[in-house]
């Protein structure tokens, strides 16, 4: 993220003060909780308690409606899908991760994508008036990840991806071609490989307009593997020496979850299988050994060089 993007957050629609919500204590103010639903949804509340003996019912947000609840998934879909594509510029919307693959569980995120081409303005989104977070062009890295908005709709939490067509087209073309570049992005080890929004494309729902559905290319699937594995054995090599010797242990726990990503990675390009995010990565390529490897980790240099060495053999092996 750029300097400017840290020193201005995601602009924030606040509750109009007619609406205030209840006191809560002093705990739960201080409270950022990144759940299991979504590590990058910073607005999510945490459960708690009822406060002062009220009903979690009684409790809920005031600026969310007691028939929220009543709105079926299907209805609810066509709603956003709707306004979504509503907006300026906005050719298409998907609907993506967990709910669009069928993984999903009751709590599960809404991840919706608008594929724009020319000029998106985040502030048409604003203006919709959904209670959250809307960042601005580029404030979630400036690459390929283009930026979003963390938002509760009709009850539900709601992430909104920008997409810019131009972009996801020429990574389309570079991906056929067996190129792709590396970028860092918060809450992912190993950051992502570019050919993430051609990923999206192929295992996400197109609710408006028209997008192609892309299958693995063949070249991709030749030159992704060893790059990953470059990357693994690189982290590895460095944690040898640099980590190791000293007897730190949280760096060598580091660099053995970020190798075991950047190795899964690897696993998936080469048997051709498309990967959006870190969340079920290491288990579908096969890795979760690591756990043990990790669970186990002393700080004496004998037993983290041990570990290391033995999650090499462990990376290695894989297929």
């Amino acid at each position: 993220m750029s300097a400017a993007a840290a020193r201005r957050p995601c602009a924030q629609r606040r509750v109009s003060p007619l609406r205030a919500p209840a006191p809560v204590s002093r705990a739960r103010i201080a409270l950022l909780h990144f759940d299991d639903r979504n590590p990058m949804h910073p607005t999510h509340p945490m459960p708690e308690e009822p406060l002062n003996g009220t009903s979690m019912s009684e409790a809920r947000r005031p600026d969310t409606p007691m028939s929220d609840a009543a709105m079926s998934d299907a209805a609810f879909l066509d709603h956003v899908a709707d306004r979504l594509a509503a907006l300026p510029a906005v050719h298409a919307v998907t609907l993506g991760g967990s709910r669009a693959q069928g993984a999903h569980h009751p709590g599960s995120d809404w991840d919706f994508a608008v594929y724009y081409r020319g000029a998106f303005d985040p502030a048409a989104l604003r203006a919709v008036g959904w209670e959250g977070q809307v960042c601005e062009l580029g404030e979630w890295g400036g690459g390929v990840f283009n930026g979003g908005a963390w938002l509760t709709v009709e009850g539900r939490h709601v992430d909104v991806h920008y997409r810019d067509l131009d972009v996801v087209e020429h990574q389309t073309a570079e991906a056929r071609a067996g190129r792709f570049h590396w970028e860092p992005l918060m809450f992912h080890l190993a950051g992502i490989p570019s050919y993430l929004v051609v990923a999206e494309l192929a295992t996400g729902q197109v609710l408006r307009g028209d997008l192609p559905r892309p299958t693995y290319p063949e070249a991709l699937r030749a030159a992704a593997p060893p790059v990953w594995r470059d990357k693994a054995a690189l982290t590895l090599r460095y944690a040898l020496g640099a980590h190791v010797p000293r007897g730190q242990a949280t760096e060598v726990a580091g660099a053995l979850a970020t190798a075991a990503a950047q190795t899964a990675h690897a696993v998936l390009a080469a048997r051709g299988e498309w990967i959006t995010n870190e969340k079920l990565l290491l288990t579908r390529a096969g890795l979760r050994e690591v756990d043990t490897l990790l669970a186990a980790l002393g700080s004496d240099p004998t037993t983290l060089r041990r570990a290391v060495n033995e999650a090499a053999a462990l990376f290695r092996g894989v297929s």
